[in-house]
């Protein structure tokens, strides 16, 4: 090299910049931030970009779980690229991220029943704890996404004769998809909706991801129909495209209803 490898500190601001200029998805900075934010606690940020080794990598301390820790080793990696890529460093070492197990973590029954119990007692307004109650009732019958399907629900895409509900844009083209209304889902529906025909349903943004994990395997425990499982949750080796009316919304929708009684009742 002619010039000095910067340290990973140093470097760290063109790196940055770079990131806000170039062409990236806001997901992306994002990323890419909360994982320089997780390297920079490291002892690695004060080494130089040549020095770094595939030892120093892998004996980096990143608290967390696997997923958060792979933030940090995927933005370093990124780095290290970039910086193969300006001429300040010969070769990037390579290492290995963890091991992520995926989302386990469901919200069942008792799980909301707790939870809202716990949210009533807490000091808020009495809209936002309805607030509350519906999203996780929404999220748990109707295993959407979080921030691009449920909290963007429009009521142009309710159809109340045939009590679905459309999914217009997703992650995925096959995201776009029916979802059947349970018992309960139709009436926080109903009652949000109120007497407006169009807008959007909530105004807030949350995050309740668990929600959808016990739905997927709730619905397929009770069914035993993973196709009918998967096209209600719009997953992407099913076919994207439906019409209103599948025997399989049928069943989803007689499991979600079938024996059960709501955690604590939709007025009130």
């Amino acid at each position: 090299m002619d010039r000095k490898a910067p340290s990973l500190q140093g470097f760290s601001i063109r790196f940055l910049s770079w990131v806000e200029s170039a062409i990236l998805a806001g997901k992306s900075r994002a990323y890419y931030g909360n994982g320089w934010r997780l390297l920079s606690t490291t002892k690695i940020t004060g080494m130089h970009l040549d020095h770094i080794s595939k030892d120093d990598v892998e004996a980096l301390s990143l608290s967390g779980s696997a997923s958060n820790a792979n933030c940090a080793l995927r933005t370093l990696r990124r780095m290290l690229h970039k910086a193969e890529e300006w001429n300040l460093i010969a070769k990037v070492p390579k290492f290995k991220l963890l091991t992520e197990h995926g989302r386990r973590l469901r919200l069942d029954d008792d799980a909301e029943q707790k939870l809202l119990v716990a949210a009533s007692t807490c000091h808020s307004t009495t809209g936002n704890f309805e607030l509350l109650r519906d999203v996780i009732i929404l999220a748990r019958d109707t295993g959407m996404r979080n921030q691009r399907e449920l909290y963007r629900i429009r009521i142009e895409d309710l159809d109340w004769n045939n009590r679905v509900i459309f999914v217009p844009d997703s992650k995925t083209a096959d995201g776009r998809r029916m979802i059947p209304m349970s018992d309960r889902v139709c009436e926080v529906l109903r009652t949000r909706a109120g007497k407006r025909s169009e807008g959007w349903l909530f105004p807030e943004e949350l995050v309740l991801y668990c929600c959808r994990h016990d739905y997927g395997t709730r619905v397929l425990t009770k069914t035993g129909n993973l196709a009918a499982v998967m096209k209600t949750m719009g997953h992407k080796d099913v076919r994207a495209a439906m019409q209103y009316q599948h025997p399989e919304l049928e069943q989803v929708r007689a499991a979600l209803n079938q024996g059960r009684e709501a955690a604590l009742p939709i007025a009130g």
